[in-house]
C-alpha cells in the first residue's frame, strides 16, 4: 500500500535548504575522488566516472524512491563492467548499460523489487566481498607503480614480479593516501574535530596530490580529455547471448545493490532521527524505476553504470540531508567540476585514486557479515561465493553460492541423527534429531529392532517434520513392542509427551476420542516432574487412573480441575456429579476420614467460590509439597527476579506456563492491553511506572519483556472505537493504546509482522504493533533509559499466539522488507 506523504509548503523547503545544500557539498567531495577511482579500476575513461556521479545524483535522485539515497557508480558493479570493457569494447558497454536500465524499467512495472530482496544475504555479502577482493588485487599493482593484469589468478601470481619491482614514487604517494584515510577519522583535539569535518576520501587524495606536486614527482596522473572527444555508445555486436547476459547481470547485480542501500538508508534514518524528522520510507519499485532510467541516461551520455551506493548515502543522512534535493545538488556539483575544476583534477596522481578504491574493496570484505553468517551457519555459503567470484566472475559466483545454499539447505532438511542408549533403570532411550523422513528410515528400523521386546522404550522426537514413510515404520514397530509386553513412550526433546494415532502406551487407554494425527501435548516443567513422571512407577500410574489420559493434567499443573478435554455437548456437571468426583479423588489419594465426610457432605458455595476452593485444595495437595522448600528459601533470602514481563491481563494468557517459569523467576505486571503509559502522559497509571522504577532500580532485573498475544480485547476495542464514546475507565485507559494505532497507520514506522507469513487480519497487526509501540514507551522511563545507556539493561518484545500455543520473539532490527519480525520460538531456543 502507497501512502502519499504530506505536501510540503514553500516555507517548509526554504527552511530545509540549508541543511540539504550542506549535505550536497559534503556527499560530493567524498563522491567526486571514488567516482574517478572507480572509473580507473574499471578500465572505462575517467570521464564517464563523473558522468555517472552527476546523471545518478540529478536523474535517480529525481525519480527514485529512497529521497536519501545517493546513486553513482558504484564498486559492486566494477568487476562486471571490466570484464564487459575487455571484452566488448568500451562504447559496446554504453550501449549494454542502456539496455540494462531498460530491463530495470520493466522489473520496476512488473513491481518486483522486493523480490530481488529474497536472494540469501550470504550469497549478497558474499559476491560484494569477492568483488572487494577483486578490486584490492587489481589496484594492489598501480598502488605498487605497475599495471593489473586482466584476472585476479593472473594478479595474485604476478603480485611476486611487481614486489620486486617496486616503484618508490608510487608506492610512497599510495602510502600517504592510505595513512590518511585511516587517520582522518582519529584526529584529536579541537583542531581535529574541525578537520573531520571534511571527508577522509577527500582528505586523502587532497594530501596526497599537494605532496607530489610540490616534491615534483614523476607519476601518471589524471589525464581528463575534452568533452568533445567523449566516447558515446554504439550498437553492441558480438554472440546474441553474451550480450543478453551482461545486460542481465548488470541489470540485477546493480538492482540488488541498490535496493539493499535503499533499505540500509531506512534503517539508519529510523536508527538516527526522530518520527517528526524523518523523510517517507522507500518505495522501492519507484527506486528500480529510477536506477533504470539513470542507467539509460548514463549509458547514452557515455558513463559507467549507476548504483545506490551505501558509503554516500550513510554521508548523506549523517549530514543532515532533510529532502532528495541534496542528492539532486551533489549531481549538479559533479556537473560544475566536470567543467571548471579540470586542470585542479588533472593534478591527482593515479596511485592516489588506486590506494582509494583499494581501501574501499578490502572493506567490502565486512567482519560485521562475517559474524552474521556465522552466527546463522552461512559461512559455507559466503565463503563459497567469494571464492567463486574471485576465480570465476561475478554469474559463476552468484549460481555457484546458490547451488550451495541450496545443497546445504537439502542437507539440513534430510540430516537425521538417530542414537539408542540403555540407562541404569533399564529403560532404552532412542532420540532422533532432526527431520523424520524416508532417507532415514533403515537407520530408525536398525535402531528400534536392537530394542528388547519386554522392555521399557522412550522415543525422544526432536524435529517437526515426520513423513509417511517414518511413520510407519514407527507406528508398526509401536504395535510390534506393545504386543510383546514391552511399555513405550514417546516424548519430544524436552520430555513433552506425544503420541501416535491409535496407539496407547502400557499403562493408559485412550478413552478421550482424539483426532488420528501425530499430536504433541506440553510436557512437565515444574518441580515433581521426575517424581511422578517416571515410566512404569506407580505414582504416575496412580495419577494416571486419577486424573484421565490427557498428559496436559499433571499434579503440578494449577489448572487441572479446570481443564475439560470431554467433547463440548457433556462439559455440563452438576453439583452431584462434582461432588462425586471430589469424594473419588480424596479416597484414591489419601483415604482419611475427614476427607471423605467432606466430599460427602460439601459446604454451599457459589460457581465460583467452589471452583476457586477446589483449585486452593488441589494446589496444597499435589503442587505444595514439591514447591514448599524453594519457598521457603525466597522466603528468607528475597526475591531476586531476572526480568520484568509485562503482559496483558488476559485470562488465557499464563506467565508461568509460557515462559516455564517458576517462584521468583518474574516480577510481572498485567493490565489491560499491555500498555505502558508515556511518563507525564495525561490520565496516566503511576502503578505501571512504579512496578517499572522498582523492578530497575531496586531489583535490578536484566531485561524487561513486554508480551502481546492474539485476539486482544484491549486492540479490538481501540480498532472499533468511534469519535464522541463516552468516556469510562477503560477508554480513558486506552488513550494508552493510541499511539501504536497510529504507528501502525503511519509509513515512517517499520511494520511488523510475524516470520514467515502477513498478518491475519487487522487486530494482529495492532498486537504485533502495539508491542513494538510499548518498548519505545518503556525507553522513555528514565529509569529505563539510564540502564539501557549503560547496557545492563535488555528490553525483548514477544507475542503468543493463543490459538496455535507458540510464542514469537521480536528480532533485533528490520528485514530487507522494512519489517519488524517476530521470529517463533522452538523446542531448540
Amino acid at each position: 500500500m502507497t501512502v502519499s506523504s504530506p505536501t510540503r509548503t514553500t516555507r517548509e523547503i526554504r527552511k530545509d535548504l540549508p541543511a540539504d545544500l550542506s549535505a550536497s557539498i559534503a556527499v560530493f567531495l567524498i563522491a567526486l575522488p571514488l567516482s574517478l577511482g572507480i572509473a580507473l579500476a574499471t578500465g572505462a575513461p575517467l570521464q564517464a566516472g563523473l558522468v555517472a556521479a552527476a546523471v545518478g545524483g540529478i536523474v535517480a535522485g529525481r525519480l527514485g524512491g529512497a529521497p536519501l539515497q545517493v546513486s553513482g557508480p558504484a564498486a559492486g558493479l566494477t568487476v562486471v563492467t571490466a570484464e564487459l570493457i575487455q571484452h566488448y569494447g568500451w562504447r559496446t558497454t554504453c550501449a549494454i548499460t542502456v539496455l540494462a536500465g531498460a530491463c530495470q524499467l520493466g522489473l520496476a512495472a512488473l513491481r518486483t523489487a522486493r523480490s530481488a530482496l529474497m536472494v540469501s544475504p550470504a550469497i549478497v555479502h558474499g559476491l560484494l566481498a569477492g568483488i572487494g577482493v577483486t578490486i584490492a588485487l587489481a589496484q594492489l599493482h598501480i598502488v605498487l607503480g605497475g599495471n593489473p593484469q586482466s584476472s585476479s589468478i593472473d594478479n595474485v601470481l604476478g603480485l611476486p614480479a611487481q614486489l620486486a619491482d617496486l616503484h618508490p614514487a608510487a608506492l610512497g604517494v599510495s602510502t600517504l593516501t592510505l595513512a590518511v584515510l585511516l587517520a582522518w577519522p582519529w584526529l584529536p583535539g579541537r583542531a581535529g574535530r574541525a578537520l573531520r569535518k571534511a571527508p577522509a576520501a577527500l582528505a586523502a587524495v587532497a594530501a596526497a596530490t599537494a605532496a607530489a606536486s610540490l616534491s615534483g614527482l614523476a607519476l601518471p596522473r589524471v589525464d581528463l580529455p575534452s568533452w568533445r572527444s567523449h566516447a558515446l555508445p554504439e550498437l553492441p555486436t558480438g554472440p546474441v547471448l553474451g550480450i543478453l547476459a551482461a545486460v542481465l547481470t548488470i541489470a540485477l547485480v546493480g538492482s540488488v545493490q541498490s535496493l539493499l542501500s535503499a533499505v540500509a538508508t531506512d534503517k539508519l534514518i529510523a536508527s538516527e532521527r526522530r518520527t517528526d524528522n524523518r523523510p517517507p520510507r522507500a518505495d522501492l519499485n519507484r527506486e528500480l524505476w529510477g536506477q533504470g532510467a539513470a542507467n539509460i541516461v548514463s549509458g547514452a551520455l557515455g558513463g559507467l553504470p549507476v548504483a545506490g551506493v551505501a558509503v554516500r548515502s550513510v554521508a548523506n543522512v549523517k549530514s543532515g540531508a532533510v529532502s532528495r534535493r541534496s542528492t539532486m545538488l551533489h549531481g549538479l556539483w559533479v556537473v560544475l567540476a566536470a567543467g571548471l575544476l579540470v586542470p585542479v583534477l588533472d593534478l591527482i596522481p593515479l596511485a592516489a585514486l588506486a590506494a582509494l578504491v583499494m581501501a574501499v574493496g578490502v572493506q567490502m570484505v565486512s567482519i560485521t557479515h562475517m559474524r552474521t553468517v556465522t552466527r546463522h551457519r552461512e559461512i559455507v555459503v559466503y565463503g563459497t561465493t567469494i571464492v567463486a567470484v574471485v576465480l570465476g566472475g561475478v554469474l559463476e559466483g552468484v549460481a555457484i553460492g546458490i547451488a550451495v545454499a541450496v545443497a546445504l539447505a537439502l542437507h539440513r532438511l534430510a540430516r537425521t541423527r538417530i542414537t539408542a542408549e540403555r540407562e541404569d533403570n533399564g529403560v532404552h532411550r532412542v532420540c532422533a534429531r532432526g527431520q523424520l523422513t524416508f532417507l532415514a528410515v533403515p537407520r530408525l528400523s536398525r535402531v528400534l529392532n536392537q530394542i528388547p521386546h519386554d522392555a521399557h522404550a522412550v522415543i525422544e522426537l526432536d524435529g517437526s517434520f515426520m513423513d509417511h514413510a517414518a511413520y510407519e515404520t514407527l507406528h508398526d514397530w509401536q504395535e510390534s513392542h506393545l504386543a510383546h509386553g514391552g511399555t513405550l513412550e514417546v516424548t519430544g526433546r524436552a520430555g513433552s509427551s506425544a503420541r501416535l494415532p491409535g496407539t496407547t502406551s502400557a499403562d493408559e487407554s485412550d478413552e478421550s476420542g482424539e483426532p488420528d494425527a501425530f499430536e504433541r501435548v506440553a510436557g512437565s516443567t515444574g518441580p515433581g516432574a521426575s517424581d511422578a513422571g517416571g515410566p512404569g512407577g506407580a505414582s504416575h500410574h496412580a495419577d494416571r487412573s486419577r486424573r484421565g489420559t490427557h498428559q496436559c493434567c499433571r499434579p503440578w499443573t494449577p489448572w487441572q480441575n479446570h481443564c475439560d478435554h470431554r467433547p463440548a455437548g457433556t462439559r455440563t456437571v452438576t453439583a452431584a456429579a462434582a461432588a462425586k468426583a471430589a469424594a473419588a479423588s480424596t479416597e484414591a489419594a489419601e483415604e482419611s476420614e475427614p476427607a471423605a465426610e467432606q466430599a460427602a457432605s460439601p459446604a454451599p458455595r457459589g460457581r465460583g467460590a467452589g471452583q476457586l476452593a477446589n483449585g486452593i485444595s488441589a494446589f496444597q495437595r499435589d503442587t505444595a509439597p514439591h514447591v514448599r522448600d524453594e519457598l521457603a528459601r525466597l522466603a528468607r533470602e528475597g526475591q531476586r527476579p531476572s526480568q520484568l514481563f509485562l503482559t496483558c491481563a488476559d485470562s488465557r494468557l499464563v506467565t508461568s506456563m509460557i515462559t516455564a517459569s517458576g517462584p521468583g523467576d518474574l516480577f510481572t505486571v498485567r493490565n489491560v492491553g499491555n500498555l505502558v503509559p508515556l511518563p507525564g502522559a495525561e490520565s496516566t497509571d503511576d502503578s505501571v511506572a512504579a512496578a517499572i522504577e522498582y523492578a530497575v532500580d531496586v531489583l535490578k532485573v536484566d531485561s524487561i519483556t513486554v508480551c502481546g498475544h492474539s485476539g486482544c480485547g484491549a486492540m479490538q476495542a481501540l480498532l472499533s472505537s468511534a469519535p464522541g464514546t463516552p468516556m469510562t475507565p477503560l477508554r480513558r485507559w486506552l488513550k494508552h493504546g493510541l499511539p501504536s494505532l497510529e504507528r501502525m497507520a503511519s509509513r515512517h514506522h517499520a511494520w511488523a509482522r510475524i516470520s514467515g507469513r502477513l498478518p491475519a487480519d487487522a487486530v494482529e497487526q495492532l498486537c504485533l504493533t502495539n508491542v513494538v509501540q510499548q518498548l519505545e514507551h518503556l525507553r522513555a522511563h528514565e529509569s529505563v533509559a539510564r540502564r539501557l545507556a549503560e547496557g545492563t539493561l535488555e528490553l525483548h518484545g514477544m507475542y503468543f499466539h493463543v490459538g496455535e500455543a507458540q510464542a514469537y520473539l521480536l528480532s533485533e532490527g528490520e528485514d530487507f522488507f522494512d519489517c519488524r519480525v517476530f521470529d517463533s520460538v522452538g523446542q531448540h531456543a
